[in-house]
């Protein structure tokens, strides 16, 4: 991969873009200090993008990995090598899955190198569609007024463009039904901090971070009226999976009497896995853990757990809102119909 120019400031917030013949990935963690772009040539270079953090967020890592394929068409490598290094990159967002089986269906059809980038970049623009729907369906969730609580990053940097939890907090602020952002700093890699704040203070949106241990303080004296997350994987029986300490927040909401929603594109939902229990629940370095930007926060030979995403049981789970509409209270049979659904025409 191949360091870029410094992003300008007042570009649209985006994770990627494709030139024709590279993908370039803004480094995510290198903000909010810096707007650094990386330029991937390979699949293996997009692999090592998204294993390493570079480019994060479920819906963004299937775009990029659709584009990996991309670029091995046009190399003319092995695509079948190609998808499975990509899908090895992290396992637990299924829509990296969801687009390698969309990009091998084009392949098994005997699709050439254009037609392969052209179903990437359809990936792509669908993805900034669905984000806006989802966005305007679940703002009209929100009460009109007052704060709602995020975890991790959700927004533009996450997905293909506007974002899913992020983008329904965009969608609410434009149509004036919010007037507060509380943004988890999310450890070990500080999304929140780092990126959704980034975000929302870059549009104007009016936001506070707090550290995790805040949350349920927050919640008890009333200052979030409804918590919105996104998700890496929703289980057929509606559990989600999402970034390590969302099913706290979820059973803190409860106990406050906070609506809990969840906002992702049905290409996140994963009809084939029953339940939470079988979701693989990736693990990073403890490293992550034991170190803050490089500085050691603890001492030397301790060990450390390091998840990356926890399970959310669906009963928790008060909205799952797609682009195909809002589900109330999720369970098996609301998400096999979401899934037969079509999707509503634009």
């Amino acid at each position: 991969m191949a360091e870029q120019a410094t992003a300008t400031t007042d570009a649209p917030v985006r994770a990627l873009a494709w030139t024709g013949d590279s993908l370039h990935l803004l480094d995510q963690r290198r903000l909010p200090a810096e707007e650094a772009w990386i330029r991937a040539d390979s699949a293996a270079e997009v692999a090592a993008a998204i294993r390493d953090m570079v480019v994060r967020g479920a819906p963004a890592i299937g775009i990029a990995a659709a584009y990996g394929i991309a670029l091995a068409a046009r190399r003319g490598d092995d695509l079948a090598a190609a998808t499975a290094a990509l899908a090895a990159a992290r396992p637990t967002a299924v829509n990296l899955a969801w687009a390698l089986a969309r990009l091998q269906r084009c392949v098994d059809a005997g699709a050439g190198p254009d037609a392969i980038v052209a179903e990437a970049q359809a990936i792509h623009a669908e993805d900034v569609d669905i984000n806006r729907r989802i966005g305007a369906a679940g703002a009209a969730l929100l009460p009109g007024a007052g704060a709602v609580m995020t975890h991790c990053n959700t927004g533009a940097l996450a997905t293909g463009g506007h974002g899913t939890a992020l983008g329904v907090v965009r969608s609410a602020w434009a149509a004036d039904r919010l007037d507060e952002v509380w943004a988890g700093e999310t450890r070990p890699w500080l999304q929140g901090a780092r990126l959704t704040a980034w975000e929302l203070q870059r549009e104007g949106i009016p936001v506070r971070l707090f550290v995790e241990g805040a949350a349920a303080w927050l919640m008890q004296r009333g200052s979030v009226q409804a918590v919105i997350v996104g998700a890496d994987r929703v289980a057929a029986n509606g559990d989600v999976a999402n970034k390590i300490g969302t099913c706290g927040l979820a059973m803190l909401a409860r106990e406050h009497g906070i609506p809990f929603i969840v906002a992702a594109p049905v290409s996140t939902v994963d009809v084939a896995t029953a339940d939470g229990a079988s979701i693989p629940v990736e693990q990073r370095p403890a490293d992550e853990v034991l170190a803050c930007a490089g500085q050691a926060i603890a001492p030397a030979g301790v060990a450390a757990w390091n998840p990356v995403f926890d399970i959310t049981p669906a009963r928790f789970v008060d909205a799952l809102v797609t682009e195909r509409g809002v589900i109330r209270d999720p369970g098996p049979d609301a998400i096999a119909g979401l899934v037969d659904t079509p999707a509503a025409a634009p």
